[in-house]
């Protein structure tokens, strides 16, 4: 069934409502193009997600006016393009390595068991700390930055979604770690406009502070402090859910990790042995890492097998038609409108042997991702991720110096289950991996 009608009065196959709102699926390809392509005008977020504003904070994102959210998000993607990606591998990589040798610290040859998506989770904020927020955030206030955000996160619950600022011990903290994180960029704010030579000018923080609205009025330090949110936010538990599922994948599937070590033996090459060098040092920029094809298509498997997003959502501003295997449909105004990556992209008749983990299914030949309007990694049509290339660079340098500097084998018989509980979807279980050292070449 391609049109799901949740409600009291079932149109189509199933019967449910949710809350006080009426819900439409549109599940497979062809009805799915209507969800990617209507204006905002005809299916629209900000209804949908709103509630994000108690996150966030006021004036910027869902509840910015439409005309000084399209300079906020014309931002957004110019810090997020591919010619800003170059000075991001570097960062990434400083980081990466930095953590392995202090938080790991392994002798060559030495073995040890990890939680690889604990240890991802910090990892992934360090990195995205240096590329959104720039060098003197990540040296001088990542402590305090992390555990606000941490109270930022927690304060993000089911209950949130339907009354964002309910009397809850969680909302209050929330509401407290917003107001401290605005205090903590409004300094640091200040102080680049004192002393511009500070930062490198390549972290996105340094582009929010210069942005001027159409009516000519500058952005508030709150307002780019919520920007610095919403970017952590949106990137945070996707890239690090997906590096975890990546590196499990790859441990339960041995033939295809001899490949991508493969593929990383072909790519890295190493650039001399510095003296007392506790790393293996390889020579990784953008275009050694845009040539990973193999592991790119791991991490697309993995987004198509375990999504981080169970659905993304619209209103039906007005009635509109839609017509599935020649039948027409109206889903009347006001209903909200679903699609769900975590069922469409397991359709055997889109994927066909969809529960199988196969990332030769995007290589030459078959290319399934190109479907029109079938993989929705990233989801898709206008509203699609803006940071796609910067996750791909992102979990795309982690993995590539993970798998150069260590042996990894599963710790579990078995790939942990998925926590459908969790506003962003990701493992729930073992996620133990034991890592052996390799020998500095």
């Amino acid at each position: 069934h391609h049109l799901h009608h949740i409600s009291n009065e079932p149109i189509g196959p199933i019967g449910q409502q949710i809350f006080h709102k009426r819900l439409t699926y549109l599940i497979g390809p062809e009805a799915q193009q209507l969800f990617f392509t209507a204006p905002d005008e005809v299916l629209s977020q900000d209804e949908c997600y709103d509630f994000m504003q108690a996150v966030f904070g006021p004036d910027v994102v869902y509840d910015a006016t439409k005309r000084n959210r399209q300079v906020q998000f014309q931002t957004m993607a110019n810090g997020l393009r591919t010619s800003r990606m170059k000075t991001y591998v570097e960062k990434v990589k400083y980081e990466t390595e930095l953590y392995f040798k202090e938080h790991w610290n392994l002798a060559d040859g030495e073995t040890r068991v990890v939680d690889i998506f604990k240890d991802m989770s910090e990892l992934t904020i360090l990195t995205a700390s240096r590329c959104l927020h720039g060098d003197d955030v990540r040296q001088h206030i990542f402590a305090d930055l992390q555990r606000l955000y941490h109270d930022l996160d927690a304060g993000l619950t089911p209950l949130t979604t339907i009354w964002r600022h309910a009397p809850t011990a969680q909302h209050a903290r929330r509401d407290a770690a917003r107001k401290e994180l605005v205090e903590l960029f409004t300094k640091v704010i200040k102080e680049r406009r004192l002393y511009p030579e500070r930062s490198d000018g390549t972290d996105i923080l340094s582009l929010f502070m210069e942005i001027k609205y159409k009516d000519g009025s500058s952005i508030t330090e709150e307002q780019v402090t919520g920007l610095l949110i919403a970017l952590l936010f949106a990137g945070q538990h996707t890239s690090c859910i997906t590096s975890t599922w990546s590196i499990l994948y790859l441990l339960h599937n041995p033939a295809i990790l001899k490949r991508v070590e493969e593929e990383q033996k072909k790519l890295n090459v190493p650039t001399g042995k510095k003296k007392d060098a506790l790393l293996n040092e390889v020579k990784l920029d953008l275009d050694v890492v845009n040539e990973m094809e193999l592991l790119h298509n791991c991490m697309r498997e993995v987004l198509r097998l375990c999504p981080t997003f169970i659905m993304l959502l619209r209103k039906a501003l007005k009635d509109i038609d839609v017509t599935v295997d020649g039948k027409k449909y109206t889903i009347p105004e006001g209903d909200i409108v679903g699609v769900s990556p975590t069922i469409s992209m397991r359709l055997e008749s889109t994927f066909p042997n969809a529960d199988k983990f196969d990332p030769d299914r995007y290589g030459p030949g078959r290319e399934e991702h190109k479907i029109p309007y079938a993989y929705m990694g990233f989801g898709g049509g206008r509203h699609s991720c803006m940071g796609q290339s910067f996750a791909f660079m992102q979990v795309k340098t982690i993995l590539s110096v993970l798998f150069s500097n260590y042996e990894l084998t599963p710790y579990a018989k078995t790939l942990p289950p998925v926590n459908y509980k969790d506003m962003v979807v990701g493992p729930d279980g073992d996620c133990r991996v034991t890592i052996t050292k390799k020998k500095v070449v």
